[in-house]
């Protein structure tokens, strides 16, 4: 989906339930360029540091378990639920359209606001100790911390690496994720390493195990393929590999064995021990443009459009990409879904919300739709893409799924096959993640 965006200028409070209020510093487009931006090849070092008007580090809480924390959108900002009780424990207010990515470390949250890729604390983690971890809980709060950028795009993890990339330059920004906590502990962010892509695009790009890094190819005319870069760092990484043969490539997802997949309008290209392979669509338009990887499975979940003229088409087939066999197989689910509708669960199991309000669990090897979960009310994608629609997110055993319609959550137990919770929110939900705490 494109991802254009405005940043628009933000207004911020945390609010904890029951509590009044507590207004944090606002960080306006000004603190933003005080943040890194290191040039092409360089590091962000210590120039990352939050600006002297940053907000408090909130005071923590010891917690007797591990709280895994839900983070959504609505109009009004940023909403954060107890995963396990689906109870508010705060929210951020802040205008104008976001986007959510986890930012990999269990704790935090990236929200790209067109400007920035800003971090937004979600208040929940576990520091290790010994052969066990201390588990700490605070209000969540939007952080003065943040990646300038050009229209901020995606963000990928893998292999202990975050890689944010800037549709507007091509700047592709990458650091261990490991590091990210004990840098924002000391109010600045992890050191980056930056490479340039040849010209901006609406991209994506992976780091891998061994250290090279995947980027995908195009300019704002045309999008046609990915390249594979050496170990380095920044522009001394050298071309290693290279397939132009995706046009509109869009998206990534990785399955079991490393084996990175990204969408074409045709088919599908796979990277895996060292080599690209195309997997053709049977249609000559055959859009795979969103996917979802598990690395408990070698299939990658994506979804499949034919109509290239559709304002906006509303599929009833998704495709299943065996990254093993390089084969592709169509499955008809009985409802046409969304571009959130995609998920994976923690066997591998694909998942998808159909616009009738079930949630299809699917055997991917086999393609065999194993059950179908009520869940939601019947309901109609729209044609803004922007618009809230149920999403669905997937956390250990547990599917998330909104119902902007009734402004509600449901926690689905994929094990039990059913609904075991649902709370009524106060703001009508857009985009959803989450982190582990």
């Amino acid at each position: 989906m494109p991802h254009s965006l405005t940043l628009m200028s933000p207004v911020l409070t945390t609010r904890k339930r029951g509590f009044r209020a507590r207004p944090i510093a606002a960080v306006g487009l000004s603190a933003l360029l005080l943040t890194s931006c290191a040039a092409p090849g360089g590091s962000a070092g210590n120039a990352a540091e939050a600006p002297a008007s940053a907000s408090p580090k909130p005071s923590a809480q010891e917690a007797g378990a591990r709280t895994p924390r839900l983070v959504y959108t609505h109009d009004a900002g940023i909403g954060v639920l107890d995963a396990a009780t689906l109870e508010s424990v705060g929210s951020v207010e802040m205008s104008g359209f976001s986007r959510l990515n986890p930012a990999g470390d269990g704790r935090h949250v990236f929200v790209s606001t067109g400007d920035a890729f800003r971090l937004f604390d979600a208040g929940a983690w576990t520091e290790p100790h010994g052969d066990h971890g201390h588990h700490y809980t605070s209000e969540p709060e939007l952080t003065a911390l943040a990646f300038p950028a050009d229209k901020a795009g995606h963000v990928v993890l893998h292999a202990d690496k975050t890689v944010l990339f800037n549709d507007g330059s091509g700047k592709v920004e990458s650091f261990a994720t490991s590091a990210l906590g004990p840098a924002v502990d000391d109010g600045k962010l992890p050191e980056t390493d930056t490479y340039v892509t040849p010209e901006a695009h609406h991209g994506v790009a992976v780091g891998l195990e061994d250290g090279k890094l995947l980027v995908t190819l195009g300019n704002d005319e045309r999008r046609s393929g990915i390249a594979v870069l050496s170990e380095g760092k920044g522009q001394d990484r050298k071309e290693v590999l290279r397939n132009e043969e995706c046009p509109g490539v869009h998206g990534e997802a990785v399955a079991a064995h490393e084996a990175v997949a990204v969408g074409c309008e045709d088919g599908m290209l796979i990277y895996k021990d060292g080599a690209i392979t195309k997997v053709p669509s049977p249609d000559a338009y055959g859009r795979m443009g969103n996917q979802a990887g598990s690395e408990e499975s070698p299939v990658i979940l994506a979804d499949y459009k034919v109509d290239k003229a559709a304002e906006l088409e509303r599929p009833t087939r998704i495709s299943l990409v065996n990254t093993e066999t390089a084969t592709l197989k169509l499955v008809d689910i009985g409802a046409s879904y969304s571009f959130r509708s995609l998920g994976r669960g923690p066997s591998g199991e694909a998942l998808v919300l159909g616009t009738d309000g079930g949630l299809r669990v699917i055997d991917p090897i086999s393609g065999a739709i194993t059950s179908t979960i009520p869940v939601v009310g019947a309901w109609e994608e729209s044609l803004t893409w922007q618009d809230p629609r149920p999403t669905l997110f997937v956390q250990g055993s547990t599917a998330f799924v909104t119902e902007p319609a009734t402004s509600t959550i449901h926690a689905v137990d994929l094990k039990a096959g059913k609904v075991k919770k649902s709370a009524q929110l106060e703001h009508v939900p857009n985009e959803l993640t989450g982190v582990a705490g």
